[in-house]
Formats: C-alpha cells, structure tokens, sequence
C-alpha cells in the first residue's frame, strides 16, 4: 500500500471521475502489466514479509471492521472494482459497469474468467449472498449499514423490511443489477470496499464458520489465496493462480507476523526478517521516528484517518455534554503528536480530516483551551448536581495494548488530572477483546482511530448517524444531525451538499460524542528495492501489483 498519490478531490472532480472512469464497455485491464515482469528480478524471492501486530477480528468481508483484518481481505478478494495505482476505480471483477441516467441503477457483468480460488466461478448470486447476509440482523455486521446506498437495505438490516426487497439481484450468473435509494457519486469506490466483496455461496451455505481457518473452505477471489492461518502466530498468503489477473501479481508469497511490540518489529527489519515495519500493517516505536527521520529511511504519507476517544453517552458522567467537552477541550494535542506520535500528525479539533475539509487543519476548537474546558466543567458539574470533582463517579480510559496508546493514555490521564483535577482510571485489552467490549457498550472512555472507506466527508460522519448504528459505539444521536445526513444524499448540487455535511459537522463537534486527537499519517521503512505496494489516500496498501527489483 504506498506509491505516493495526490488524493481527495471537489465533489465535482469526483463526481465526474465516476462518470469517466467505470462506464459501460470500460475496459479492465488498463493495470494490467504490459510489459510481462514488472521489473520483478527473477534471481530475488518475490517473497513479501511484514507484521500485522494481532489476530485479524474477522477474515470474513461481511463481519470485518478493522484495519488489520482489511490488511489481508485487500490481498485476498476483490470488490466489483478496485481502486488502481493513480486511487481511481477501476472495473475488477466486473469486466463491464452501466448506469442509469440518473444513476440510481448499476448494471455489473461478472467477468467470465473470474474464479475462487477452489476453481469455482465467481457468480452475480455471490455478490447478492453477500450483501444480503451482511445485511441480515442476525449475523450482527458492524459494517452492514454501508449497505445502506442500496435500495431497502437499511429497511432489511433494522428488520423493518424483507431481505427479498433488497435493489440487488442477480439477472443471471453473471449479470448483477442494483438499485440505490439515491444517485451516489462514490458508489464505485464503495463497491472496492470490503464490505462489498462476495463470498462463495456454495460453500458458505454448507459451513457457515468457513472464515475461520484456512484451508479448502477459505475461498477468496483475490490476487493471493491464504494457505496457512496459525492463530495468533501468523497468516500465510500465496499467489492466486486462480486470479483473471494472475500475470499482473509478482508476488509469490507474502508472510503476516502477529507481533504486537514495534521495537521487536523493528529489529526483525533491520536483522532482514521482515520488508516492512510500520504502517498500515504494524508499528514503529515513537521515540525512534525521529532518528529514522534524520537517515531518510521514514516514509511519512498523510491518509484520511482520525485518531479519537469515544465516549459512551449513556454512562455518568459521559451523559453530560458539558463534562465531554471538558475533558476533549482540556487535551493538548500539539504535545501530542510533537512529543509522542512525532509521525507528522496533525492536531485533531474536527471529525473529517483536512483532505476533506480543508479548514479543518483549523477545527472548530481552540487546542488545549483550558480556560473553557474548566468554564464546561462547572457547567456540566452543577447539571449533575455535584459540588466538585471530587463528587463525579469513577471515570475509566480503555484502550488496546499497544506502546503508543498507552502514552497517548497516560499523557491525557495527566492533562485531565493537572488542569481539571479529574482523576482517570487506564484500563487496557487485547485488541480482539477490547473491540468485543466497545461494541457491547461495556466502556467509558475509549481509544479508537477511524481510517476512511471512501473519499467522501459522509464516511466519517454517518458513523454516528443511528444511535445502535453498527460503529457508533457513542450510542449518540441527534435528529438534526441524522436529517442533514439523510437530506445530504438526495441533493444534486455538490456545494450545497458540502455544506450539508459541515453544518452536520458543527453540530457533532458541539455535541463531542467523541474527543478528535489527531489526524494521522502513515509512517513506516521498507526494503529499497520492493517497488510498487501501492497505498492510497485512505492508508490501506495493496499488494497485487508489488514486486522485488
């Protein structure tokens, strides 16, 4: 994931890159390697070894809602389309995309020479068992409600309609038709995302549990298939030879380490044990960026992604607007990223990053504005009808193991306590454990960072749209919000659309269901001689087109 690219255009720029980039007839191959071997040297292995820290959530696409398990389901399937080297869609598994004039009707045609890896074809009623198993209740997909652009699919997924009147059908085994509730410009990037990838149908429908291991029932339809899955331990890829794009990928196989400590990732680099440390997949130690700075061996790539503590709005005191503004005003993000992450961030006092919303390098807040943090504080103290901090029940900060949120969590347990004298209990988990409890609700303060799907401001804010919405761990909602999210899809003009979404934006920084830290960037080193991993704007890396000079 990483060949530099100029990313996130005007809503206009990217409405008309849809346009251009997937209609009908368009052909596929345009990332196809025209020249055969890509410079891949054939006396190097073409053998890729990197740390993805912890056990993936979920290595199925319809349950997956992290960064770690996206880092192997991008090597593994593949959407409708595909984000290509230059961050545009591009037809994947579909050879030929058609839309309506008023682009609510999509017309895919699977590619005949699509196939899982076990040989089976890859079929438009996969797509629909995907979708529609995404979408039922009962399977619990966090990530279901990206869904939602399609015609009755938030209806079947709150169980207020039938999965039947989903506006997604197969017309036949490789024909799939969908129908969106409204015309959505970014729909063909949506349709790279992992939550829109198939699954087999034939072997899912004989064992549902077939995701969790590897082996003959793992089938994916990407450029690698995965071989081995020692839990824990680590996941190893190779090459699909299945892949209709097979000749593009140079890669022969990739190994995925499961080490959450960034100085043993940084060794095992440097003792040649591994082509990557850092991210997206892993960690480098913070207090070593700089000197990996001052070498030139850092690559530093600012992505559209927040780093932010969640509150859950339902406990006391986090039910208080007043004592969550306190407690985010107080927070001093500048000493933050200059004394801590030191990776080139940016101090957070907005949702949408500033690819998106260029004034939000600004924010809506002053930094570390203690004078108005105390003046909430007294507000939100005497709502609750307590006399002084003292009074307020016990507050807990969780967060998953990990060197840099542990300083990230202990910086701000001082601030907290030296500008509020608000005392904050640290509590932290393994991140599969610790994700198992913001979703449940079972936190108070939480750290989570949110790494956008889609060059679109929306992304960041119809996270919280719906107080049982299937990220928004808050429980937050607003019926202004919620409205000018809904009414911001069906308006045709992109200006005014915009401004729908910042006004949205005022009113969920007003609210502070969650605290924003900073803006990230990537920071990682690499072998100099791996060409071509190629990561977006958004931060993920995709490894089809990698190779070793």
């Amino acid at each position: 994931m990483k060949k530099r690219l100029s990313i996130f255009f005007s809503m206009l720029l990217v409405l008309s890159m849809f346009l251009a980039a997937c209609g009908g007839g368009d052909s596929a191959d345009g990332d196809k390697d025209k020249k055969g071997d890509g410079g891949a040297n054939p006396d190097v292995p073409q053998e890729f070894r990197v740390n993805i820290k912890t056990e993936p959530y979920s290595l199925h696409p319809g349950l997956a809602n992290d960064s770690v398990s996206s880092n192997v389901l991008y090597q593994t399937f593949e959407g409708l389309t595909r984000i290509d080297k230059n961050g545009e869609p591009q037809p994947a598994m579909a050879e030929e995309i058609t839309k309506s004039d008023d682009l609510t009707k999509y017309t895919f045609k699977i590619r005949e020479d699509a196939k899982w890896t076990n040989g089976d074809p890859v079929t438009a009623h996969d797509f629909v068992y995907a979708w529609k198993w995404a979408l039922d209740p009962k399977n619990e997909s966090q990530y279901a409600y990206q869904l939602y652009y399609i015609k009755g699919a938030q209806a079947a997924n709150e169980g207020k309609g039938s999965l039947d009147a989903v506006g997604v059908k197969a017309i036949d085994d490789k024909t799939l038709e969908v129908t969106l509730e409204n015309p959505t410009p970014y729909f063909l990037e949506l349709t790279a995302f992992y939550t829109y990838f198939p699954v087999n149908s034939k072997i899912a429908e004989k064992n549902p549990k077939w995701h969790t291991d590897a082996g003959d029932q793992y089938t994916s339809n990407g450029p690698f298939k995965m071989v081995e899955w020692s839990h824990s331990d680590k996941i190893i890829l190779e090459k699909n030879e299945n892949y209709w794009d097979a000749d593009a990928v140079k890669l022969e196989k990739i190994e995925m380490y499961m080490i959450n400590e960034p100085n043993t990732e940084l060794s095992m680099f440097d003792n040649g044990d591994l082509d990557w440390a850092g991210k997206p997949f892993g960690e480098l130690p913070t207090d070593v960026l700089p000197q990996l700075k001052d070498e030139g061996k850092l690559h530093v790539e600012p992505i559209a992604s927040t780093y932010w503590y969640k509150f859950q709005t339902e406990k006391t005191p986090l039910n208080n607007v007043n004592i969550r503004k306190a407690l985010a005003y107080a927070i001093n993000r500048k000493a933050i990223v200059e004394n801590i992450t030191q990776g080139g961030e940016i101090p957070a006092m907005a949702a949408v990053p500033p690819s998106m919303f260029k004034e939000n390098e600004k924010g809506y807040f002053k930094d570390h504005d203690v004078k108005k943090a105390k003046e909430f504080l007294a507000k939100g103290l005497k709502e609750l009808g307590l006399k002084d901090v003292s009074e307020l029940p016990p507050i807990t900060l969780s967060y998953n193991t990990d060197e840099a949120h542990q300083k990230v969590a202990q910086a701000i347990q001082d601030m907290w306590k030296k500008d509020l004298g608000i005392e904050v209990t640290l509590d932290n988990a393994e991140w599969n454990v610790y994700i198992d409890k913001l979703h449940t609700g079972d936190f108070m303060i939480g750290r989570m960072g949110w790494l956008g799907d889609f060059n679109d401001p929306i992304n960041f804010l119809e996270l919280y749209r719906e107080k049982n919405g299937g990220n928004n761990n808050t429980f937050w909602e607003n019926a202004e919000f919620k409205k000018l999210l809904i009414d911001s899809q069906k308006e045709r003009d992109p200006e005014k659309r915009l401004q729908m979404l910042k006004d949205a934006e005022e009113i969920f920084i007003d609210e502070m269901p969650v605290a924003p830290i900073y803006f990230y960037t990537n920071t990682w080193v690499q072998k100099d001689n791996l060409k071509d991993a190629v990561m977006s704007g958004l931060g993920e890396v995709q490894l089809k087109w990698a190779y070793f000079e």
